[in-house]
């Protein structure tokens, strides 16, 4: 499956900014008003980042292989 360029910004904005930002709001705030799951939450959010991190790295890689090889041929034919 191929991902727009589009798509790929916004999950590695989402992956950067947004979640670890909630995490450690959700922390902060949780230590303030004794929400629950002070720690729960913020630790599933960042492993969620994590992963959404490994995924787009990965999509990344094949990208710039998959371009690379177009501009080799592109430069060799």
């Amino acid at each position: 499956m191929k991902m727009s360029s589009k798509l790929y910004d916004t999950l590695k904005w989402v992956c950067l900014i947004v979640l670890p930002a909630a995490a450690y709001g959700y922390g902060e705030l949780a230590a303030i008003w004794t929400l629950p799951l002070g720690e729960q939450i913020p630790k599933t959010i960042n492993l969620v980042a994590t992963i959404m991190g490994i995924i787009l790295g990965v999509s990344n890689a094949n990208f710039k292989k998959e371009n690379d090889i177009i501009v080799q041929e592109k430069i060799e034919g």
